[in-house]
């Protein structure tokens, strides 16, 4: 596989929030993908620090409107309330959620093995995490799926740890909602990228290698 088909990839993963609680795909292939991703993505100095709660279909749906949505009822102002619910029902009837952890057992080890770094280790995790995230982000959408990527931590720790049995110390750090698209993306505006967002010096450009 060369890079453009990668950058095709990366193009087709956009933001979708009209999804419908089916699947283009099989459980097990999701678990495929899933494992595969875990496996390869890389970490800071092979931590290997990252944990994946998958919740599909009911226990999708249960997160939803059995966690999330009375929590956030419970801080949000009255009359913010309504348009809060009918973003909440739009993440609850897609297919499936995958939520994304820290252990930070493994940054201590880090820290304890090598302590030059250890006020570094933290903010690498960060970056190991979101590496997770835009991994299985662009595979899914590979597959067909539409997803979007939520925040609704810490608002929701305690009781879907409580619910699914996940390590307290564990720390979550976003929740991607996915299900078959049931609309296009929203249009994606795009900043200028040479001389402004990107910048290269020295090499041979214009001719071939």
């Amino acid at each position: 596989m060369g890079a453009d088909s990668l950058i095709q990839g990366f193009k087709a993963r956009r933001t979708h929030y009209a999804l419908k609680p089916e699947s283009p795909i099989s459980d097990d292939k999701i678990h495929e993908i899933v494992e595969q991703a875990i496996l390869h993505t890389p970490s800071s100095f092979n931590s290997q620090s990252t944990r994946v709660l998958v919740l599909l279909a009911d226990q999708h749906k249960k997160l939803w409107e059995e966690i999330v949505k009375p929590a956030v009822k419970a801080v949000a102002p009255p009359e913010a309330w309504e348009s809060s619910e009918k973003r909440l029902s739009g993440f609850s009837n897609a297919y499936g959620t995958i939520l994304f952890y820290e252990d930070p057992n493994d940054i201590s080890k880090l820290q304890e093995s090598y302590a030059l770094y250890a006020d570094r280790f933290p903010q690498w995790s960060e970056h190991t995490n979101a590496m997770h995230q835009y991994a299985l982000w662009t595979l899914l959408e590979q597959e067909g799926f539409g997803a979007n990527l939520q925040h609704y931590n810490p608002l929701i720790d305690e009781k879907v740890a409580s619910e699914w049995g996940i390590p307290n110390k564990w720390s979550l750090k976003s929740q991607l909602v996915f299900g078959a698209p049931a609309g296009a993306a929203g249009e994606k505006s795009f900043k200028p990228v040479d001389g402004e967002r990107l910048f290269i010096y020295g090499g041979k450009f214009g001719t071939k290698s």
